[in-house]
């Protein structure tokens, strides 16, 4: 029974931190099915920029990490624009906000990644140990090269992926649901947000958000390969939050616990700091939490 609980638990606060995602979809349902007075895509860009404002107004996120989902909105926008000169993808309709192809709202799509990702940081009270932020933020950023080169060369995002798991191998994030303290290492929880953006992706297409070539004509189900690119491309909205949370108790929230740990910044071995953050790195509201860890 309280595996049930727990299990209830966990899937409430997944849909909590997917607040904006799911206020995203239902914005392309309703620009899809309801007659609007200016172009869908005009109309979505709005709307998501008020969503943006709002989501800062209320408290459910900071500036800063309002100013790192506009950084993955620019490194998604890029994407786009290329990827559609290419023919990857196609966005349907005409917008006066629409640029070579790409309609500005496009890039809210990656931004709602990095919102997850914020807010799923906050509700499970993440905290990550023996984090490697250099080499995992090369490989980030190869990922991200590779998402252009491999028109011209060879795809390399498989070696890429496996030099991933490999910088990886002694990294964990652990979380908590109610009082129960969890880990399970970072790769692991890289491959399971891709799968479900792969999913939410084929709604997407489903709502004409945007296309793919084979899917002009009629609907069809996103080819499951992008399960892995979306997998890779969740690796570098981490980055991007962890090159943040990081910094978190020494430039700003001063005397906090860190969220980000790595080996060097500890002095301890990677075991070591893997049974130290469930004991001393629990944030405040979960009290003795780490007393129930499975």
């Amino acid at each position: 029974m309280s595996g049930c609980v727990q299990f209830l638990r966990f899937g409430w606060l997944e849909v909590v931190s997917c607040l904006f995602p799911i206020c995203l979809f239902a914005g392309l349902a309703v620009s899809k099915y309801v007659d609007l007075p200016i172009d869908r895509y005009d109309a979505l860009l709005a709307y998501c920029l008020g969503l943006t404002l709002l989501f800062w107004v209320v408290g459910l996120e900071t500036w800063r990490e309002v100013a790192v989902i506009f950084a993955f909105h620019l490194v998604g926008l890029g994407l786009e624009l290329f990827k559609v000169q290419v023919g990857s993808w196609q966005y349907p309709g005409d917008a006066v906000t629409k640029f070579a192809g790409v309609p500005l709202f496009a890039g809210f799509m990656y931004a709602a990644v990095g919102s997850y990702i914020c807010q799923a940081w906050r509700r499970f009270d993440l905290r990550v140990s023996s984090y490697r932020p250099v080499p995992t933020t090369v490989l980030a950023v190869l990922i991200y090269a590779n998402f252009f080169s491999h028109h011209w060369i060879v795809d390399l995002r498989i070696p890429i992926a496996l030099a991933l798991v490999v910088v990886l191998r002694r990294t964990w994030v652990f979380f908590s649901v109610g009082s129960h303290r969890y880990r399970m290492p970072l790769a692991v929880s890289f491959g399971l947000i891709g799968f479900f953006l792969w999913i939410a992706e084929n709604f997407g297409t489903f709502l004409d958000a945007w296309n793919y070539p084979d899917q002009v004509d009629v609907w069809r189900l996103v080819h499951p390969a992008k399960f892995g690119a979306w997998a890779l491309l969740v690796s570098m909205s981490f980055v991007l939050v962890a090159s943040v949370k990081s910094l978190e108790g020494r430039l700003y929230h001063r005397g906090t616990p860190a969220t980000v740990s790595t080996p060097e910044a500890t002095n301890v071995e990677p075991d070591d700091l893997a049974a130290n953050i469930t004991a001393a790195e629990i944030a405040p509201q979960h009290g003795d939490a780490n007393q129930s860890s499975r």
